[in-house]
C-alpha cells in the first residue's frame, strides 16, 4: 500500500533542494536512497540521522545568512 506524504511546502519551489539535501545527506551517511522515491525500509536510526543532518544544515545556512544583522 503506498501512502502519500501528509507534509505541505511551504515554498513548492523547494522541492528539489530539499531532494538534493536529502540526498547529500544520506550519501554523507551511507544510507542508500530509494529511486522511486519510497523509503519506508529505512530504519528509525536511518531516518532520524538523514533529518538531523539536514537540521544541521539548515540552522548552518541560517545563521551564515543572519551573521551580522542586528536586531
Amino acid at each position: 500500500m503506498s501512502r502519500q506524504s501528509s507534509n505541505q511546502l511551504v515554498v513548492p519551489q523547494a522541492k528539489n533542494a530539499i531532494n538534493q539535501m536529502k540526498a547529500e545527506a544520506a550519501s554523507t551517511l551511507g544510507v542508500s536512497l530509494s529511486q522511486d522515491g519510497y523509503n519506508g525500509n529505512l530504519t528509525t536510526r536511518e531516518a532520524g540521522s538523514i533529518g538531523g543532518y539536514i537540521t544541521k544544515k539548515l540552522v548552518q545556512i541560517a545563521e551564515q545568512q543572519l551573521g551580522g544583522q542586528r536586531f
